[in-house]
């Protein structure tokens, strides 16, 4: 016998071993087979106008938690490692492109890609494009962002859920706010993009304001395409108006381009501009957002957070990992992961610690309600696929040269939401019969 032959026996003897102990003890076959992982399709925006504003914190957001949920390193409720074990693995889209586009991104992480699950969109245009295919392909989808009210007051659905609150509680808060800080209100003017989100948002917002303020003129509507980028025009017409509000739902690129446009030419100090989703400008601009400016962040995130075990958590992670603090878009992916988690978690347990199937999950999901790093949330409107969640607004001040906000208002759920089977806009004009 040569050398290298004697070197084998022991690895040959080992192998034996092990084989036979499988044989004896198959629950070690168990144990020794890696857990399938749970594959979520996560589509954002990675490129473009969008990209550096929202889609890339969102994305941030989501890989910070999972690695914390594969490691078993959150607080409770949530410090169970993976979906009840399994690892959870990210498949990321960009989600630039269009609604042709994003549907056949869909399709593809659904029929080749396998996905478990897919988390995404921050464009209502593409939500509303997605929303009948998740249908068609029966995957279970979760909407992180996008705030049009027409996914589920328009139709209804068994796959699809949204876990955070619709462009609602946005505008009606809005109205609240302003009227509040300005009882003399006269005149309101508006720049909004060209599409769902922009119209849907302008529309509540007017008729929240014509319900608090009857006699408040109704000034010029400015509406420019999505991520148009320059806006000389429009701004002209906003300055001519002599508005004392100027409401804008602009988000990403439009809404930096807003600030860096508007405010060298006097908009921020002829008119106070409201912007309901403004909140990401504050990290990436600073000082940059002019002071008075009253900005919105689409729920209780980053500075309108609670100060919870969780939100203290995810901030430390957030910013030790990217060196700034979590804005709203990664606070909605972090909402809707640990959403899916929840409903995951709850199936298996009540499937007697077994791993439960797509429709299993779905039924944990429906009415759920749990906790997120901006607080409670709870999924009680479209027969339980729609968050409902309270939201806030604050006012720009500028201290020892950092940005921050004064002046904040907090409005619960009760009072900025329309009950189940009530239209966004019929519940406004009807005069905000359940607003407390």
């Amino acid at each position: 016998m040569n050398a290298r032959s004697r070197r084998r026996i022991p690895t040959l003897l080992l192998a034996a071993a092990a084989a036979m102990f499988l044989v004896a003890w198959p629950g070690a076959r168990v144990r020794a087979a890696e857990e399938p992982k749970f594959r979520i399709g996560v589509v954002t925006f990675l490129s473009g106008a969008a990209a550096g504003p929202f889609g890339v914190p969102a994305r941030n957001g989501a890989e910070v938690l999972v690695e914390a949920i594969n490691a078993g390193k959150m607080p409770a409720p949530y410090n169970k490692a993976g979906f009840g074990g399994r690892p959870v693995e990210l498949v990321f889209i960009d989600e630039n492109g269009g609604t042709t586009k994003q549907v056949s991104e869909f399709r593809d992480l659904v029929q080749r890609q396998k996905v478990d699950a897919v988390i995404g969109y921050i464009s209502s245009g593409d939500c509303l494009a997605v929303a009948p295919v998740a249908e068609e392909l029966k995957r279970l989808t979760i909407f992180f962002d996008c705030g049009t009210p027409r996914i589920f007051e328009d139709a209804s659905y068994k796959y699809l859920f949204r876990t955070g609150a619709t462009a609602t509680i946005d505008n009606t808060a809005a109205a609240l706010y302003v009227t509040e800080m300005k009882p003399q209100l006269k005149t309101v003017a508006a720049i909004n993009q060209n599409y769902a989100w922009g119209q849907d948002s302008w529309n509540d917002f007017e008729a929240a304001i014509k319900v608090l303020k009857p006699d408040v003129k109704i000034g010029t509507s400015q509406m420019p395409k999505l991520l148009a980028g320059q806006y000389g025009a429009e701004i002209s017409a906003l300055l001519t108006s002599d508005a004392d509000i100027v409401h804008s739902s602009f988000w990403g690129g439009d809404a930096e381009a807003l600030i860096l446009q508007g405010a060298p030419r006097g908009l921020f100090k002829k008119s106070t501009v409201l912007m309901t989703a403004g909140e990401p400008t504050l990290v990436r601009l600073g000082t940059q957002v002019p002071e008075g400016t009253v900005i919105g962040a689409r729920g209780p995130f980053n500075v309108f957070a609670p100060d919870t075990e969780l939100n203290r958590w995810f901030r430390k992670v957030y910013e030790e990992r990217y060196g700034v603090v979590p804005s709203y878009p990664a606070y909605k992916m972090a909402q809707a992961l640990l959403g899916l988690k929840a409903a995951y978690d709850k199936a298996q347990a009540a499937n007697g610690g077994k791993r439960p199937n797509q429709d299993q999950v779905i039924a944990a999901f429906e009415n759920l309600t749990f906790e997120g790093p901006g607080g409670p949330v709870a999924m009680s409107l479209g027969k339980g696929h729609q968050a409902v969640q309270g939201t806030a607004y604050g006012t720009v001040k500028h201290e020892g040269g950092k940005v921050t906000v004064t002046n904040v208002k907090r409005y619960p759920a009760s009072r900025i939401t329309p009950p189940d089977g009530v239209k966004s806009e019929d519940w406004i004009k009807s005069g905000f019969k359940t607003a407390k």
